[in-house]
């Protein structure tokens, strides 16, 4: 039997992070061969990930990152089975060295397939698996360009975003940041109420009609306060035709009102606004440029980034364990 000694050991450990008495029964087995004790670890690896090929991993480490001239960013959520392995610093230091390697690739096929110190990706998720002994897998890749790329990480690494804006001008760090933070923080879909489709928007306006409508039968029963019943919930719905008449709408509740119209001016906007954000709600749940900005909920996150000067949002990307 070969002579193991611990430098060779903890060489064996700094390579490939088992622990030490797995690298010393590889070397022992390997008869002291460093590269076949790699090779034996990687097949145990490979065992242990046929094993819990069925297991559940919906923990892990959300982590974005984005290039050093702030035009590409990337997000990767390295998944595991345990809360307890996912706030291992060893293991959010992995997933951060492999959202840095991901802003090299364009699609989560060829990330995969990269090399990642001196084997693939997906090589060093299966020997990763045999040396923490949970199933490990990049759950979600995420890749975006623009003029400038921000970022926000929340708090734990369960829920990450990136924003692209159309310039990098002054002031572009922190409204990346904001719109990013805000993406994260209220779980935007879409970037703006223009990119529904019509079929979608109908959809969903019956569908919560129906709920609205079923719930107010109990409020009724209750004797509670119904629940205001939209006719419309986005601003797709609301031509100018609608507008129009909503407005003509409110001048003659102000005239029933017994109000001067010399002040309607100063009233009528502010009614306009409550009318658009009452028949707006599904824009306001689901479009980032639509939503209520989260530190100053008085704007949308639309007139936020247009307040800051010359430069608007071109895309967003979120990844979510949560």
């Amino acid at each position: 039997m070969a002579n193991i000694t611990a430098a060779e050991v903890n060489n064996l450990r700094k390579s490939t992070g088992a622990g030490m008495m797995d690298c010393k029964n590889a070397l022992v087995e390997a008869e002291g061969d460093f590269d076949k004790a790699v090779t034996i670890l990687r097949k145990k690896g490979q065992k242990v990930a046929a094993n819990r090929a069925d297991r559940d991993s919906s923990e892990g480490a959300v982590i974005a990152k984005v290039s050093d001239d702030k035009t590409t960013g990337a997000i990767v959520s390295l998944n595991c089975e345990t809360d307890f392995v996912a706030k291992n610093d060893a293991f959010v230091a992995l997933a951060t060295k492999l959202a840095s390697l991901a802003l090299n690739y364009n699609s989560k096929e060829e990330f995969l397939n990269a090399n990642f110190e001196g084997m693939t990706v997906a090589d060093k998720l299966i020997e990763q698996t045999g040396v923490i002994g949970e199933k490990l897998e990049i759950a979600a890749f995420e890749k975006i360009s623009g003029a400038y790329v921000g970022f926000y990480i929340h708090t734990g690494n369960k829920i990450a975003a990136l924003t692209a804006l159309s310039a990098h001008v002054k002031g572009a760090e922190e409204v990346a940041k904001d719109v990013s933070m805000q993406a994260a923080a209220m779980g935007a879909t879409t970037l703006s109420y223009k990119d529904f489709s019509p079929s979608f928007v109908a959809s969903e306006t019956e569908a919560r009609i129906a709920v609205i409508e079923k719930e107010n039968l109990e409020l009724a029963r209750l004797g509670k306060t119904l629940k205001h019943v939209p006719t419309y919930i986005s601003r797709l719905q609301l031509t100018d035709e609608i507008i129009a008449k909503a407005e003509a709408e409110l001048k003659e509740e102000l005239r029933a009102e017994g109000k001067p119209e010399k002040i309607w001016d100063k009233i009528l906007p502010g009614k306009l606004e409550r009318f658009i954000s009452d028949n707006t709600t599904l824009d306001q749940e689901q479009c980032l440029l639509d939503q209520n900005f989260i530190k100053d909920d008085k704007i949308t996150v639309a007139q936020y980034v247009k307040s800051v000067g010359a430069i608007s949002v071109t895309g967003f990307k979120r990844v979510s364990l949560v």
